[in-house]
This record gives structure tokens, sequence and C-alpha cells, in this order.
């Protein structure tokens, strides 16, 4: 091939692989988001313990989907009976809190990227109901949204096939070891007590897989969300491969 010949194809390949990354989204650069917080208190109260719901989430203008997701998972945790009916939207339900709260009352709902790596977004979602006794009931959430596939991240989407059992015994391990850092392992009445259960909040952060259990539900609620992690080469077999960090 003539030199000639040789820098022509070297130039066109050069033209194509850059018309390809203007058109493919660049995974490496987070997603940008805007902040959308708001309180309000209810109308017409004026003395110190007014009821108040406060809402702090996001929005993604490249990622409008997601948008609506956030909002669905924030209403499912306003639910204070299980499977009961969620208003429609945040506005609707900050309106009918409103209408009804007793004096002292509050609700908190919160969204916020906890990190993002490998075309995944993970928002970590609280909430706080405050019902004026000793302490309120608060809650956690994770949504792990894959950016190339414009989808949420199940526990099922990210196993390999047939590996739930095994990955449940991965976080069996975790949680001994937190007994154990924690020194609740030579506590038998405490064992007994709080036994290890499964959690639907898990997370893929880079440095390792979250699990984050909502209170009272393996530890007491004096403890608050208890986390457990789990390093990356403890769930090589289980885990999607694609799905570790720096893979994708």
């Amino acid at each position: 091939m003539s030199l000639f010949k040789f820098v022509s194809v070297a130039l066109v390949a050069l033209a194509l692989g850059a018309c390809q990354s203007l058109f493919q989204p660049n995974y490496r650069a987070p997603l940008e988001s805007t902040r959308d917080a708001s309180e309000q208190l209810q109308p017409g109260c004026a003395s110190t313990d007014c009821p108040l719901v406060n809402i702090d989430t996001l929005r993604f203008p490249a990622e409008p989907a997601l948008d609506g997701i956030i909002e669905k998972r924030l209403l499912e945790m306003t639910r204070t009976i299980s499977d009961a009916p969620v208003a429609p939207t945040l506005t609707a339900y900050r309106e009918r809190f409103l209408r009804s709260a007793a004096p002292g009352t509050s609700s908190y709902l919160q969204a916020k990227v906890r990190e993002q790596h490998d075309g995944l977004v993970i928002i970590e979602l609280s909430s706080y109901l405050a019902t004026g006794g000793e302490h309120g009931t608060p809650g956690r959430g994770f949504i792990n949204y894959s950016r190339q596939q414009h989808k949420v991240l199940t526990l099922s989407d990210m196993l390999l096939p047939g590996q739930e059992e095994a990955f449940w015994k991965a976080v069996q391990v975790a949680h001994n070891s937190w007994l154990i850092s924690t020194k609740l392992d030579q506590e038998p009445e405490f064992i007994k007590q709080w036994p290890f259960k499964k959690t639907q909040n898990v997370a893929l952060t880079y440095g390792g897989v979250i699990l984050k259990y909502e209170t009272s539900t393996i530890a007491p609620y004096a403890l608050g969300h208890i986390e457990l992690k789990i390093p990356y080469p403890r769930l090589n077999g289980i885990l999607k491969p694609e799905l570790f960090p720096g893979r994708s």
C-alpha cells in the first residue's frame, strides 16, 4: 500500500471513530442532574408545630424517564400500611398530607445521587415520617439505573442465572463479619432476637455491593440503618461480569 493510500485509510478511520463518538453517549461522564427541593407548611397554620412536607428530589434533563422512576419510588415510601394506594404525584401527596395532618407531624422525602460509574447511576432514597411520638419512621432505598439499558436493574438483572442462593450466602458472610466487627457475635440474645434477613435495598457501588437494612430489621432501631458490604471478588461467578466496575 502506498503511503498516500495508508494515510487516506487512517484519516477515514479516524473520521468514522469521531463520528461514532459524537452519536454515542459518554458513560464515563456523569449524568447531569438538578436539585428540586421545597418545604411547605400547612396552609393557614401559625403555630410552632405546624405540619410540613419537605421534598428534596432530582431532575435528569437528559434522562427524563429516571425522573418518573424516582417520583414513583418516593411515593411508595410514603405508605404507612403495606400495599396501601399512594398519591399519583409528589404534589398531590403533599397537598393530601397537609390537608389532614395533625400538629407536630411532618414528612421528609429525599433522592440523591450516591455515585455514578460505568454507565450506572446509583440513587439513594430516604424518607422520614414524624408523627409526634418519641421517634419517627425512617425509610431507605436504592435505584440502580443503567444508562445503556435505560432501565432500573433488579437483583435478577444483576445475578447470573441460578446464583441467587449463592448471593444470599455471600450476604450472610458479610452479616457475620458485621456481627464480629461490632462484637455483637458475643451476645447470644442479640443473635437470637435479631437473626439475618434479606433486603431489597441493594446498590452496585464502585467499592462493593452495598445492602442497606431498614431500622428494626436486623438490629434495634437505635443502631439505625445497617449497611453490609460485599467486595466484588467474592461475587465472581455470582454477579454478571459486565457489572463489575471497569468491565463494561
